[in-house]
């Protein structure tokens, strides 16, 4: 674990800032220690993440089949609705932050494969993807919930974690 964390943070350091994300948080080194993001860093993968799984929904309504739509349309629902309600607090005022209005590289590497995709391939990387990029937004949900130091914005976050813990078991349960 020590030799983990001592390679994220020499990458981290030799990497510098993309896209004014910290270095710590874009290596993973926060996640590894468990260390809250910063509540720019939150916001902006908050964001991306919604991006993300809006995006991707919207194409599993053209691609996928009955069960995979089903869980594509309530993931457009329900991240529509946190999207909603984190630029709502940002534009009035309670928190002072930018959204990120654009995905990862990664995030946008899997929505380009997934454009590739068609039939039972399309569903398994959709499922694939989407417990991934759950995961994530669980673990980055649950760090700031516990650590963050923005208090309304950490209840936020305290308070969407479970939708977003009820997502990644759907989807697991569907790759069964």
């Amino acid at each position: 674990m020590k030799v983990l964390i001592t390679a994220l943070a020499i990458t981290a350091a030799i990497t510098g800032p993309v896209a004014a994300q910290s270095a710590a948080e874009r290596t993973g080194v926060n996640s590894v220690m468990g260390i809250a993001p910063s509540t720019e860093d939150f916001v902006r993968e908050a964001s991306a993440s919604d991006l993300f799984e809006i995006e991707s929904s919207k194409l599993a309504l053209e691609r996928g089949n009955e069960q995979t739509k089903g869980f594509a349309q309530q993931m457009i629902t329900d991240h529509e609705k946190v999207t909603g309600s984190l630029k709502q607090m940002i534009e009035s005022g309670k928190l002072k932050a930018t959204p990120s209005p654009t995905l990862s590289s990664s995030q946008s590497e899997m929505l380009d494969d997934l454009k590739e995709l068609n039939g039972a391939e399309f569903d398994g990387q959709y499922r694939e993807d989407q417990v991934t990029a759950h995961e994530n937004a669980v673990d980055l949900f649950k760090r700031y919930s516990e650590g963050g130091d923005h208090a309304e914005l950490k209840k936020w976050a305290s308070d969407n974690l479970p939708a977003l813990q009820h997502h990644l078991e759907m989807v697991q349960a569907m790759e069964k």
